[in-house]
């Protein structure tokens, strides 16, 4: 890692040159929501003036560059009786601009999972290896937890980490690209006041979360709560609509569709995200459901997030942003069902009756 410091209007200059030469996509304000906020997204930016360096957070995040909605895996042509599979990695490189460090660990567990595990997928290959991002810190809505997960710093994932200092910006530099393209810029390197002021502004951005949510242990007592009347209280809230997933910066299910052409001359196999709280998530073949019901849907994906599967090592995958509290439509927000699970488990301790006295 190459650490400098670069005032802000040099940094301006230095993104406006970088989206005037590349596909770039940053946060611009798109709405407001019913209280008058502004609601962001990252939208394609071409020139400097159109990205909100000052947002807060992005509706959704930024997981829908490196896994799109929908994506065509194949394409299969049927000519005399016989047919051709045609399969393309090509992608256009793109700049990604102004992500929040949660956001940047995020795409540190998608990799763990879709380029380090045991079956890493090409498709995410391609699209991870030519985006250029750039991450910015930023102090936390008041609805934030990702400190209580530890992902309100990031060490990696990104090309290029900007730290607000006040006048200028720490950098921390964290590939060639990166320093290359700085080189035709006024940069310098960082003063003893410089690391001061960084310390500072990490320090007030720790102070600022006004959220806590307590994991010491959640996993095992995920386990110990497995038959919980929680999750039946919380399963009925649920509108089985999907919205949590497709705003989660990890969520990775999907499901698979073969697509006929229109003139039966062809067909396309495509992936399309999904959520394991749609009704036929855990549907086979004659219609047997192992997850009928609301909460055992619900139950899983709190398990995936907070216990972990195989294929990401058995670790957790939330990195506390609660975009999935924001955007549910039933009101499901991971603190309240959380605490409702620890509550519940402290209380069935205290209730315990102590052992008899040996004889």
């Amino acid at each position: 890692m190459i650490y400098k410091v670069i005032a802000k209007p040099e940094f301006k200059k230095f993104i406006d040159a970088l989206v005037k030469e590349n596909l770039s996509f940053g946060p611009r304000q798109v709405d407001t929501d019913p209280n008058g906020q502004p609601i962001y997204q990252f939208k394609e930016v071409s020139s400097v003036t159109d990205i909100a360096f000052d947002y807060t957070t992005t509706y959704s995040s930024a997981k829908h560059f490196l896994i799109p909605f929908r994506e065509n895996l194949s394409h299969f042509s049927y000519t005399d009786g016989d047919w051709e599979q045609e399969i393309t990695y090509d992608v256009k490189p793109l700049v990604l601009i102004g992500l929040r460090p949660c956001d940047i660990s995020a795409i540190n567990i998608l990799d763990s999972v879709l380029l380090n595990g045991h079956f890493p997928s090409p498709y995410y290959l391609a699209r991870r290896k030519n985006t250029f991002i750039i991450g910015m810190d930023h102090l936390p809505l008041p609805d934030c937890f990702c400190k209580s997960l530890n992902h309100h710093t990031v060490t990696g994932g990104f090309n290029l980490f900007c730290s607000d200092i006040g006048e200028s910006y720490y950098l921390s530099i964290n590939s060639s690209k990166a320093y290359n393209y700085l080189k035709e810029f006024e940069v310098k390197d960082p003063t003893y006041d410089d690391d001061c002021k960084l310390i500072e502004r990490r320090k007030l951005i720790k102070q600022s979360f006004k959220t806590d949510v307590e994991v010491t242990g959640l996993p095992s007592f995920l386990d110990i709560e497995f038959d919980s009347p929680i999750w039946t209280k919380w399963g009925d809230k649920c509108l089985n609509c999907g919205t949590c997933a497709m705003v989660c910066p990890t969520c990775y299910c999907y499901n698979m569709e073969d697509r006929p052409d229109v003139d039966l001359q062809g067909s396309s196999r495509q992936k399309q995200l999904y959520s394991c709280n749609l009704v036929d998530f855990a549907e086979v073949a004659g219609g047997h459901n192992f997850r009928p019901k609301n909460g055992d849907r619900l139950k899983y994906r709190y398990y995936h997030h907070y216990l972990g599967f195989a294929e990401n090592a058995n670790q957790p995958i939330c990195v506390g942003c609660n975009r999935c509290g924001r955007a549910c439509l039933a009101g499901i927000n991971p603190k309240d069902v959380i605490n409702d699970l620890r509550m519940e488990k402290e209380s069935c301790m205290i209730c315990v009756s102590e052992s008899p006295d040996k004889t």
